[in-house]
């Protein structure tokens, strides 16, 4: 099926859902409206080793510097700091120091750059609910990437543009919407359930982002002009958040975030959402409540499974214009 063919779910503030098609966007938005995709790229995560016996996984969830990165560890109760872990193709790191939410810093021997080890050795980080139905394939090299796909660094594609094809944006184009790209480099963490009875308890991992400062500037140009910002994917929604100023100004931005929006939160840079239905329990289905409305997202998501609505990562999406 063409990524465009998927069904799309419109969400407005107040009045009745409607059923449409990926492909129906142009008509759903307005001229001078901005989309805001994430280029981040997605590169081969996941490795499988081992230290000694034991069998060691390891999901790549951020960069520390060339040679280091921090990882979650499957049987990370049989690795100590200081050992070191057999990968395929001749790649080997150190496990350097155990964080306090279990993950392991990881340092690669040798002088190649991480991302070419990557590519012999490590396969696509897959979601969990995908990966555990099937096994990854060469084909995921290049159906886990968004047509906007630039930056190397990502350890979860940013799902809602994978819905995107160079038609749809040609329709845009000529319906008079507007795009513009951002960086931030997904992290494993966005798979993780939220498990505290609390929300101020549950701690988000941190990603990279950056905002370049011509961007910025447009995006604020567009805006005061009475265009609406419009993230694809909420991955693009937190780092706008994060880079805006308390007047909903658009800064430039370089560095980590750990956003975590919830229900209450005042939002000041975004005015409308795509996006792909999440798991319950997760922080992603906190931040569409907390953009639409805690009520109105569980009976948007009612709807969508009483009509056969595809979930998750290569399912079907929605746009939330509150």
């Amino acid at each position: 099926m063409p990524r465009d063919a998927a069904r799309l779910l419109l969400v407005p503030g107040l009045g009745e859902f409607q059923d449409r098609s990926v492909r129906d966007l142009p008509g759903l938005l307005r001229a001078d409206d901005v989309l805001v995709f994430n280029d981040t790229r997605v590169i081969p995560a996941q490795l499988e080793g081992r230290r000694g016996d034991a069998r060691i996984g390891a999901t790549l969830h951020k960069r520390i510097d060339l040679r280091r990165w921090q990882a979650f560890i499957r049987n990370a109760k049989r690795l100590r700091e200081g050992d070191e872990i057999e990968f395929s193709a001749g790649v080997k790191a150190i496990a350097e120091e155990r964080h306090e939410d279990g993950s392991f810093t990881l340092t690669f021997a040798g002088d190649e750059p991480v991302e070419a080890l990557l590519g012999r050795a490590g396969t696509m980080p897959l979601p969990p609910y995908i990966a555990g139905k099937r096994a990854v394939d060469e084909r995921d090299r290049s159906d886990y990437q968004t047509m906007f796909a630039d930056k190397d660094g990502a350890v979860a594609a940013p799902t809602a543009a994978l819905h995107f094809t160079p038609g749809l944006i040609a329709a845009l184009d000529e319906a008079g919407i507007k795009r513009e790209t951002l960086t931030l480099h997904v992290g494993a963490g966005t798979f993780l359930p939220v498990k505290a009875d609390d929300t101020k308890d549950h701690q988000m991992h941190s990603e990279w982002g950056t905002i370049d400062q011509a961007t910025a500037d447009r995006l604020n140009a567009a805006r005061a002009a009475g265009g609406r910002i419009i993230a694809v994917g909420t991955t693009s929604l937190r780092l706008l958040e994060s880079a805006a100023r308390g007047d909903g100004v658009i800064e430039p931005f370089e560095g980590d975030t750990a956003i975590f929006i919830t229900p209450g939160y005042r939002f000041k840079a975004v005015d409308g959402l795509m996006t792909n239905f999440h798991l319950p329990k997760s922080t992603l289905f906190m931040l569409v409540s907390a953009l639409m409305g805690l009520e109105r997202m569980q009976a948007a998501y009612v709807h969508a499974i009483e009509n056969g609505y595809r979930f998750y990562s290569y399912g079907d999406s929605s746009l939330l214009l509150p």
